[in-house]
């Protein structure tokens, strides 16, 4: 079966009729942050076909933040089996959100893990050419770990600064 897109209309409908299980496959401080009512977290790389929550009866449905990951999540399950009856919420909690229906939040200040990834490499650059003008030409070398580091990921596929953030306790 294909992934059918669904709008937050159609969603909002089924989840008044209890048609619906949402999962949230967003990592678990964007889902503390905030979240739709109702839905069960289940971060993409932990997606499975094991470890969907009960759903008989009901539509699965799948969103995270704009619609990447809940596509890469539906890709994923469909994969490993293509039977599965999977609906993807376009736009993710962002149209959610856009259409004005209501989400639970924490009230918490949230820095996406991109955003901490960029502030990291950002900050290491910058400390890098400062410290390498100012006190030893060797410091440029900080600059140059993290400039090998964004080849690497891009080449890979894998960011391991990105890897360790997520691991940090303010992003569990």
């Amino acid at each position: 079966m294909a992934i059918k897109p669904i709008d937050t209309a159609t969603l909002k409908k089924w989840m008044d009729n209890h048609e619906a299980v949402i999962l949230d496959v967003r990592e678990p401080a964007e889902y503390t942050a905030e979240c739709i009512p109702g839905s069960t977290l289940l971060p993409l790389a932990s997606v499975q076909k094991s470890a969907l929550p009960d759903y008989r009866g009901k539509k699965l449905v799948i969103h995270c933040r704009s619609g990447k990951r809940g596509t890469s999540a539906c890709e994923k399950l469909l994969a490993e089996d293509s039977n599965l009856d999977i609906y993807h919420l376009e736009g993710g909690i962002l149209a959610w959100k856009q259409s004005g229906l209501m989400v639970t939040s924490s009230g918490k200040f949230f820095l996406p893990l991109d955003r901490q990834v960029q502030l990291t490499i950002g900050t290491g650059v910058l400390l890098g050419v400062l410290l390498g003008y100012s006190i030893h030409p060797g410091f440029y070398l900080l600059s140059a770990f993290f400039g090998a580091g964004l080849v690497f990921a891009a080449l890979s596929g894998t960011c391991m600064l990105a890897q360790v953030i997520a691991k940090m306790p303010w992003n569990q």
